[in-house]
């Protein structure tokens, strides 16, 4: 049996040859195929039964060894949606079974890729190169935290989004001791004071005098566009004025000062509301009001915002000497907006889609979720750089995972030039096991000779 073994194990080797150089062929053709993971080739030994001192040392087959387990380089694609996995982790996809009035059906079946190059379809799903969706969780819009707990296909829709009227201003700013009013003047000691012909802190000046008196006795505080419940924009001007000064006792006082809006800028009917009640400073410290005070129906010119808070923080607005005598505003900003309608897609570096619109907002629509699994490289292989869990891979878990990188894609994990020296390698086995063949041959027709 010693030639007919040598035969059957040449062919073994032939075949188990022929398998690596299938491998190779395969890892070097996909080698700029984003997301793709190469095929290693195994040989294993089979050994028949035998005594000792007996033993042959066998034939071979070959298996698959996977790589799945080992990091492609990720590069800059400049397309927004196109995402790359840093670290471990796949996106969870779907195939479309069919269409419905021009939309896509999809099997409840998940599938696993590291192939990213997603982009957005006519209906508006993330979709890759090889026809996989990409599946996510909905987020809420208000919270940003997620609706469900099962995946579902990425949809990004032209929807407009309502406008919010503004319900809070943020305000920061530091006031100067003396404020360098139109009717201050350094030779008249209270000149910087609000006019004496005003009632300090009066709920609003109304007239068309009394509002003249109070601009030239106050300094400009910043303004800020706000929006009622329609997405209307109405300009908030924020205006201060100074009505005590601690120095100005006995009675001992501190500084004080009144906030005001303008609530009418038409000319003749020029109009200015007063927010909160006063503002007291102590050595430049702020120590009333105590609590943000609110805008009770912010209206400016006919158009009603509605309550706004008035947003200052705890150490917000302050009171320091100053030569330009004018305030600092460091923060004015508010939380409302027109409608807008989307203008582009993004995601975050935490998987998040996010979508910007003409109105300035930025909305996160859905997250997306990697799944890691136990058993990485028994995942089975599918068309398209897909794979398909198993019993040896185990189920999904998601939250875990490496970093998504947007605008990036991973490339191939396949070397060319290891390639090539395992290609070398194997078509020098593989000539070896021919010579194996021919020398049996040989033998066995030296044999059949002799007999004749």
């Amino acid at each position: 049996m010693g030639i007919f073994g040598a035969l059957t194990t040449a062919v073994s080797g032939l075949s188990a040859q022929s398998y690596a150089l299938e491998n190779i062929s395969g890892n070097i053709a996909n080698s700029q195929t984003s997301g793709f993971k190469r095929i290693d080739t195994s040989f294993v030994d089979l050994i028949p039964d035998g005594a000792p001192k007996q033993e042959v040392s066998g034939s071979v087959t070959a298996q698959s060894r996977s790589t799945n387990t080992i990091q492609g380089q990720v590069t800059s694609s400049g397309v927004n949606t196109n995402l790359a996995v840093n670290g471990s982790g796949y996106f969870i996809v779907q195939q479309s079974t069919g269409s419905l009035d021009g939309k896509p059906v999809f099997a409840n079946v998940n599938y696993y890729t590291r192939r990213g190059d997603f982009t957005v379809d006519s209906n508006g799903y993330m979709v890759n190169g090889a026809g996989y969706y990409l599946r996510g969780l909905k987020l809420d819009p208000t919270t940003g935290n997620p609706s469900g707990s099962s995946p579902t296909a990425i949809q990004i829709t032209n929807d407009v989004i309502p406008a919010k009227a503004t319900s809070s201003i943020s305000y920061r700013a530091s006031l100067p001791t003396v404020p360098a009013t139109a009717r201050a003047s350094a030779s008249v000691p209270g000149s910087e004071l609000i006019d004496p012909g005003l009632t300090p802190g009066a709920a609003s000046y109304t007239s068309a005098s009394d509002a003249a008196k109070f601009v030239a006795s106050s300094v400009s505080g910043g303004s800020v566009t706000a929006y009622d419940p329609l997405g209307n924009p109405v300009n908030v001007q924020v205006r201060w004025a100074k009505t005590a000064n601690a120095s100005a006792g006995p009675p001992a006082v501190q500084d004080t000062w009144s906030a005001y809006y303008q609530s009418n800028s038409g000319s003749g009917t020029e109009a200015w509301t007063r927010i909160g009640s006063d503002f007291t400073f102590t050595t430049g410290q702020m120590t009333a009001p105590t609590a943000p005070p609110t805008i009770n129906n912010l209206t400016v010119n006919g158009v009603n915002v509605g309550n706004v808070k008035f947003d200052i923080g705890t150490n917000g607005i302050s009171q320091y000497a100053r030569t330009d005598g004018t305030v600092q505003v460091t923060t004015i900003d508010q939380n409302g907006y027109t409608a807008g309608k989307l203008a582009s897609i993004s995601i975050t570096d935490t998987g998040r889609v996010r979508g910007n619109y003409t109105n300035g907002q930025a909305i996160d629509l859905f997250q997306v979720p990697l799944a890691t699994f136990q058993g990485e490289n028994n995942l089975k292989r599918m068309d398209g750089g897909a794979f398909a869990e198993t019993a040896e891979s185990g189920s999904p878990i998601l939250g875990g995972g490496g970093k998504i990188v947007s605008g990036s894609l991973e490339g191939s994990n396949v070397d060319i030039s290891q390639e090539f020296t395992k290609l070398i390698v194997t078509q020098q086995a593989y000539a070896a096991n021919t010579r194996i063949v021919t020398t049996s041959n040989s033998m066995l027709q030296e044999t059949i000779n002799m007999i004749r």
